[in-house]
C-alpha cells in the first residue's frame, strides 16, 4: 500500500489530495453531516457529494486491503465486510456453524452445497473459489 502524498498526486483525470486535504475534507464532510440532511441546501448537497466521492478515491487508492491468498482468508474477508460473525455467516450460507468453523480451519474439504453458496451468496469469483480448493 502506498503512502499518502504530502502534495496532491494526479490519479487518472483526478487530483487525488494530501494527507492533510483529505483530514481537512473529513472535516468539512462531518460539519456537513451535523446539520442533518433537512437542513442542507441543493448547494451543500452537491459540494458534499462532491467531497465524498474524493474522499472515496482517496481511501480507495491508499486503503486497499490485500486480496486474499486463500479461501479461508477470503471468507474472513466477506466476514469483515458483512459485520457477521462465523455463526451468522455460517446461517447465512445455509450450512452448520461447526461445517463452516471446519471449512475455515481446513479441517474439511468444501463440498459442492458449500461452493454454491459462497459463489451465489457472496459473489466470490468462480476462478478464485477454483484456484483455492
Amino acid at each position: 500500500m502506498p503512502a499518502p502524498p504530502t502534495m496532491s498526486k494526479k490519479v487518472g483525470k483526478h487530483k487525488l489530495p494530501t494527507e492533510n486535504e483529505y483530514d481537512k475534507l473529513m472535516q468539512e464532510i462531518e460539519q456537513l453531516m451535523k446539520k442533518g440532511s433537512d437542513a442542507l441546501t441543493e448547494k451543500d448537497i452537491d459540494i458534499l457529494q462532491e467531497m465524498v466521492n474524493t474522499v472515496q478515491e482517496y481511501e480507495a487508492h491508499y486503503f486497499t486491503l490485500p486480496k486474499p491468498n486463500s479461501l479461508a482468508g477470503m471468507l474472513d474477508l466477506k466476514m469483515f465486510e458483512m459485520n457477521m460473525s462465523q455463526k451468522e455467516m455460517a446461517a447465512f450460507l445455509g450450512i452448520s456453524p461447526s461445517k463452516f468453523s471446519l471449512i475455515l480451519n481446513n479441517k474439511r474439504e468444501p463440498d459442492a452445497q458449500f461452493i454454491k453458496a459462497i459463489y451465489r451468496k457472496l459473489q466470490i469469483d468462480p476462478k478464485f473459489i477454483l484456484d483455492h480448493l
